[in-house]
């Protein structure tokens, strides 16, 4: 419970988790050196120096207890016991402080005060205000009497030295520590930034570098990274490969329909035609994200234009007024954003009969929306749907052309590619199957 309780309060860095791990153990280890040296020396050496100027004071008091008369205790004690150092002189009521005095930072006066007061039971005022003396108000045969020393003969000179030191030292310490611990943390920053970047679909450079640990790490990084980019590149050429070399026989294909009858030529066409369609599919979803590279770009001015181009091919869709109160450009590969939102708005008008888009930018995300009347999507289905090659018959309209099973796992891939995703639901405004491709900025 505690546990639970204290992680909402604990930096979510690295960094700033490094740093409190760090301070911890100085501030506590300070805290109890101050107070054990607070009660082992401070109190200690106080003791032992109050019960001597404790027995000073008795000697004194006797002197002036001796004295003929209140005007020459002064002179008494300047003659009996000039070697003490200590003075007395006798006062009204009216000179004297109405309570024991010292000051809030003085942790040793608090030992005087307790011990003279116990030793010399004649005390029943002392002013520590002033930091260089200690004056003590002590009743005698002639009435109030003050009796003034030096503070150094009743406690250890210069105690704020220690928490001086202390302070210093270990703020000096702390900071050589925190620049010590930057430049540690700056290659798994780096790896963390190329691994972010990969992430994307962006290849930055990076050399492994740090402390052994970091570098096994950053060496793994580098070799996952090469063998992905090496599968992807024979997948796109296999794929590549095979769509090209079927284009021939279906060019030569359309030149020998061509010269058929017309009835006899327009059903052999629409196959055709449906063969075209399926390797444009396949070509599709080999280049992925892999075309063009991210750039700033204006995803509301981006998504109005690809709405635009596909009411002028003829699809029942509509834009909805932007929503969000994010402003700028987002890093974004067009040419992967477009095919992306085409594949999803053509899904939606062949399955249903009209598409809706909308576009949310907040200050942290992206959301494209597409929507649409159709039969939907089960939820127990929806991961089998952004598979690859995945037709989903009975739970989509067929009536108007099948597809490959390519359209969701395209935009799939191409929101992983912006380190984003593709979630599919459930339309609340038309009933149909919901996709949104969120982005983080």
């Amino acid at each position: 419970m505690i546990f639970n309780l204290l992680k909402h309060y604990m930096p979510r860095s690295l960094y700033g988790r490094a740093v409190l791990i760090l301070l911890l153990p100085v501030v506590f280890l300070q805290l109890v050196v101050t107070v054990l040296f607070l009660t082992r020396h401070f109190e200690d050496v106080t003791h032992q120096m109050a019960a001597a100027v404790s027995r000073e004071i008795l000697l004194v008091l006797d002197i002036v207890d001796a004295a003929p008369d209140r005007g020459s205790v002064a002179t008494e004690v300047v003659a009996q016991a000039s070697q003490l150092a200590l003075t007395a002189v006798p006062v009204s009521k009216q000179e004297m402080p109405t309570e024991n005095l010292r000051r809030w930072y003085d942790f040793s006066g608090r030992v005087i005060i307790d011990r003279l007061s116990q030793r010399v039971p004649a005390l029943f005022l002392i002013d520590l205000w002033d930091d260089q003396r200690v004056h003590v108000f002590a009743t005698s045969r002639h009435g109030p009497v003050k009796l003034s020393f030096d503070r150094d003969r009743i406690s250890a000179s210069n105690p704020h030295q220690l928490f001086v030191n202390m302070v210093f030292f270990g703020g000096l310490v702390t900071v050589i520590a925190i620049l010590y611990l930057r430049n540690q943390l700056r290659p798994i920053k780096r790896l963390a930034h190329a691994a972010e970047a990969f992430g994307r679909g962006r290849h930055e450079p990076y050399t492994p570098a740090g402390a052994i640990e970091v570098r096994a790490a950053g060496n793994a990084f580098v070799d996952m990274r090469s063998r992905i980019e090496r599968q992807i590149e024979q997948r796109t050429l296999m794929l590549s490969g095979v769509s090209h070399d079927l284009r021939t026989p279906l060019t030569r294909m359309r030149l020998g329909l061509s010269m058929l009858e017309d009835e006899e030529r327009g059903p052999l066409e629409r196959e055709v035609e449906e063969m075209q369609r399926m390797l444009d599919a396949f070509l599709n979803f080999v280049k992925g994200a892999g075309e063009g590279e991210p750039e700033p770009v204006d995803p509301r001015a981006l998504v109005e234009t690809v709405v635009a181009e596909a009411k002028r091919a003829g699809q029942n869709v509509t834009l909805f007024a932007h929503d969000g109160d994010g402003e700028g450009t987002v890093q974004l590969n067009v040419l992967a954003i477009r095919r992306a939102l085409d594949n999803l708005i053509s899904n939606a008008v062949r399955y249903g009969a009209r598409a809706e888009v909308s576009v949310t930018l907040s200050d942290k995300s992206l959301r494209i929306r597409v929507e649409d009347d159709g039969p939907g999507i089960p939820e127990d289905r929806r991961a089998d749907a952004k598979r690859p090659f995945t037709r989903l018959d009975s739970a989509r309209n067929q009536d108007k052309g099948g597809g490959v099973g390519l359209g969701l796992a395209i935009a799939t891939d191409i929101a992983r590619a912006h380190g984003g995703i593709l979630r599919l639901g459930t339309s609340a405004r038309l009933g149909g199957l919901q996709a949104d491709i969120v982005i983080a900025r």
